[in-house]
């Protein structure tokens, strides 16, 4: 086999992997590019497995590059991710270890992910649980998360309260719901109103959208543990695990 074709497909995974130009080709006359043409198909006709290889390969590097990505934005907005002063915060304000949840009061795997989170805080006191409003299943989603954010600056003290009984609603989630809970927790309902006109809560959901477009979460629950994303509901023992590694990684 010439020298010229050995290396050919010696670079196939990197031809299969990247963008080239067709510069490289030009230090080869027409013949000998028809014959690696020829010999680079053969080549994969007899041995398919190297383009499984290759393609692995290309998704673990993108996966890698990925993750660095992320974490690159975690680090660079870690104030508006961890500690925006609308956020509700529940478990220990002064944990070692911070977890986010994004999440939307009418989406079914937040509802029964509320398990995992008051598993987790019930278990492990030096956790502290960043709920981030992320309404993104339609108008009754934003008008209860607006309450809720509402709710949260006038009587943060009872929000985890609010927030169980809002996720556990007969029905959607809505704005007739959240401040009839509200009320039932013992907030005024003309200050409630008051505070649900307040821009800054739109301001706030705005920032999670922006948080999340840059993160690349696009559905409920999503979560930031540390410098990790954990999307989906994956359950308590994926998140405790989870909290575990950052925990050591950080002591």
């Amino acid at each position: 086999m010439p020298r010229f074709a050995v290396q050919a497909i010696a670079a196939l995974a990197l031809c299969v992997a990247l963008p080239l130009t067709p510069a490289w080709a030009q230090s080869f006359d027409e013949a000998q590019r028809t014959e690696i043409g020829e010999i680079v198909r053969d080549y994969l006709l007899a041995n398919p497995e190297v383009m499984i290889e290759v393609q692995e390969a290309l998704e673990a590097q993108r996966t890698a590059e990925e993750d660095q990505r992320r974490k690159d934005v975690i680090a660079s907005a870690a104030d508006d991710l961890f500690r925006h002063p609308a956020d509700p915060v529940l478990g220990n304000p002064d944990g070692d270890v911070t977890i986010v949840e994004f999440f939307d009061y009418n989406c079914g795997f937040c509802r029964r992910a509320m398990e995992d989170m008051n598993a987790l805080i019930e278990t492990d006191p030096n956790l502290r649980f960043v709920l981030k409003e992320f309404p993104i299943l339609g108008e009754d989603s934003q008008a209860a998360h607006m309450v809720a954010l509402a709710f949260n600056r006038l009587m943060p003290q009872s929000y985890a309260a609010f927030h169980e009984q809002l996720m556990n609603v007969d029905g959607r989630a809505n704005e007739e719901a959240a401040v009839r809970i509200a009320v039932a927790l013992g907030a005024d309902e003309a200050a409630l109103r008051r505070e649900m006109a307040n821009p800054q809560n739109a301001r706030s959901v705005e920032t999670t959208y922006l948080l999340a477009e840059a993160l690349g979460i696009t559905g409920t629950p999503s979560y930031v543990i540390g410098d990790q994303m954990v999307p989906g509901a994956l359950g308590e023992r994926t998140l405790r695990d989870t909290i575990a590694s950052v925990r050591d990684a950080t002591n």
